[in-house]
């Protein structure tokens, strides 16, 4: 009795447990820029309930790798101070009870996005949960390398709810699929700065661990803010949006260049943690850009 009554009190927390391994908080922005991705490639036209499949599903299979890498880095997450509690690294779920739900999640993602959007939209799914959690996650223990795979897979939301919208493939999606590629590597660099130790503790070879006065790291963070600037203004140059959106994603360049040019002249957490948050602030406020400008175009 007492065994059935303990089983009951700990359902509650092991579906949260079960929806900690979707990463809901990071994933967030994953669905955001599907969303994204749909309204600019729907036009004046977007099909709502197309767009709920869409998103639904994007949101499924980016749960789905999300798990699916915890489940393959429950050792590192383990040796890391700011990700022991996850679920599979503390042993509130074992690796087989987080593989099938990895894959049940992201069987029901793919199945949302080809039945209630199109295949295409399913298939571009595919190939990010592939490249995440097949190709980007053993490669992380093995070369630095692998940040720039990463960032693949990161940068394939918004091309998921162009497809789900158009059924093609464009110039318009590469263009969006840069912009996110480019964005998330100064992201990802000040924050791999600032939990160097932790890294390093989990032996990853990222640039930042193997970097001790983090000369290379800021130049890689300033380097690809620097190309995040042209990038960013290429929706105006393909018809995606009015020339109004030039000034926006310039001024919007300024804000995430000028914190990684200070970040390469002075290498500290400070100059670092200012970075990371120019880092949030940028995405959202360029969607928000295109979104009001495809509108108004």
């Amino acid at each position: 009795m007492k065994s059935v009554a303990a089983s009951i009190a700990a359902a509650p927390h092991r579906a949260a447990d079960f929806v900690a391994l979707t990463k809901p908080r990071l994933n967030s922005l994953v669905v955001v820029s599907a969303g994204v991705g749909y309204v600019l490639g729907a036009g004046a036209a977007p099909d709502l309930g197309v767009a709920l499949h869409a998103l639904i599903g994007c949101g499924l299979v980016a749960g789905s790798a999300a798990a699916f890498n915890q489940v393959a880095e429950r050792d590192v997450d383990k040796a890391m101070r700011r990700t022991e509690r996850r679920p599979l690294a503390a042993g509130r779920i074992t690796p087989a009870e987080g593989t099938v739900f990895a894959g049940l999640v992201g069987a029901a993602g793919l199945a949302e996005l080809a039945l209630g959007a199109n295949v295409l939209a399913a298939l571009v799914a595919l190939v990010t949960l592939v490249c995440y959690a097949g190709i980007y996650t053993p490669l992380k223990r093995r070369t630095a390398w692998a940040t720039l795979v990463g960032a693949v897979p990161g940068a394939l939301p918004p091309v998921i709810g162009w497809a789900a919208a158009r059924g093609a493939l464009t110039v318009e999606a590469a263009v969006l699929f840069g912009i996110v590629f480019l964005w998330q590597l100064p992201h990802f660099h000040a924050l791999a700065w600032l939990y160097r130790d932790d890294y390093a503790r989990a032996g990853l070879p990222l640039v930042a661990t193997g970097d001790p006065d983090g000369r290379r790291t800021a130049a890689h963070a300033a380097a690809y803010a620097a190309a995040l600037v042209p990038m960013s203004l290429t929706p105006a140059l393909v018809g995606l949006v009015g020339p109004g959106h030039l000034a926006v994603a310039g001024a919007l360049g300024a804000l995430l260049l000028i914190p990684a040019l200070r970040f390469r002249r002075q290498r500290d957490d400070r100059r670092a943690r200012a970075l990371f948050v120019a880092s949030l602030a940028y995405l959202p406020l360029l969607w928000i850009s295109l979104v009001l400008g495809n509108v108004r175009g």
